[in-house]
């Protein structure tokens, strides 16, 4: 087993819990300037405890445990325990997106047919439906792709987990673009946000090109008024990710950029965390980072590692010759 890849492979995971921790305060708050610190204080509008993390984390959570549980990712039962899962969390908890709350509210089972039925009513009433919920959750889907010839899988895969609470074309290809270059991160130690764009439909490949050029020339305030659109919050974190040195750096920078800090930053860390290891995450963020269902980040960190070590391939069992 490649030591080095297994860490950035939890590092994707874990970064992501740590960057929603560390964004929860300052949700909804305006940029901040560049030498303001940035803490894992708690607080903010929901009243989150020191380190604790939101929705964003506790939505990925049953994705993560799916993966470590060797779910099929192209059956629809596996698909309706996740559903099943978010609905159970949503009961009690203190903030579900608004896109999310109302698709879950109005399926009539737990099944992916009902989800997408609700998705898709839910983006003819709105008239749109790109929030930024399905790409804060996808981070872990990676994990069970990590073996080779598994991109495109992976990619039909993060888009099929997206449609099942939004609906619009925007969120699924943001959830195909980031989770293909976590994967890349993971295997190859390498940043490359455009790996994905092949998996697009071609017609919307020039656009997210375009898209991705424009974040890399600019940094996460920029994006600070409308970041709770899924392109905007993905290129705060490809604007994060770009300026950052190292992942505190980078996730520091994804929050100062004020908006929707938890979601950016929770974004931000499921990329620079594959790039820079859990080994880079401080001691002080990992042992006060917890949350629902009232764990701490050493749960999830055994979670990733029966995650890893299910995959096929490079990390986990040996690849079935065809």
């Amino acid at each position: 087993m490649d030591t080095a890849m297994q860490d950035r492979a939890l590092g994707a995971v874990l970064a992501s819990a740590c960057g929603d921790a560390l964004g929860a305060p300052y949700e909804f708050g305006p940029a901040l300037a560049a030498d303001h610190p940035v803490e894992m204080r708690g607080g903010g509008p929901f009243g989150w405890e020191p380190g604790e993390w939101t929705d964003d984390t506790s939505m990925a959570i049953p994705v993560l445990e799916a993966v470590a549980n060797g779910a099929r990712w192209d059956e629809p039962r596996t698909h309706g325990r996740l559903l099943a899962a978010w609905s159970d969390w949503a009961q009690d908890a203190p903030d579900v997106g608004a896109q999310t709350r109302a698709v879950l509210g109005r399926m009539t089972a737990n099944t992916e047919a009902a989800a997408k039925a609700a998705a898709k009513a839910v983006h003819e009433q709105n008239g749109q439906s790109a929030g930024n919920g399905s790409l804060m959750r996808t981070t872990p889907l990676a994990l069970g792709f990590l073996g080779d010839g598994a991109r495109k899988p992976l990619a039909v895969a993060a888009r099929r987990v997206s449609d099942l609470t939004h609906h619009e074309d925007d969120a699924g290809d943001a959830c195909v673009l980031w989770t293909i270059a976590i994967r890349h991160a993971i295997r190859r130690g390498k940043l490359d946000v455009r790996r994905g764009v092949p998996m697009l439909p071609r017609e919307r490949r020039t656009l997210w090109l375009d898209r991705i050029a424009a974040a890399e020339s600019s940094t996460p305030e920029q994006h600070t008024a409308d970041n709770g659109w899924v392109v905007a919050s993905l290129q705060a974190a490809v604007a994060a990710i770009t300026l950052g040195d190292g992942v505190v750096d980078t996730l520091e920078r994804a929050v100062r950029g004020g908006g929707d800090t938890d979601t950016v930053a929770a974004i931000t860390g499921g990329l620079a965390g594959a790039l820079a290891g859990a080994s880079a995450l401080p001691e002080q963020w990992t042992v006060l980072v917890h949350g629902w269902p009232g764990k701490r980040l050493d749960w999830v960190r055994t979670l990733a590692v029966r995650a890893i070590e299910r995959t096929p391939g490079p990390l986990g069992i040996p690849a079935r010759r065809s």
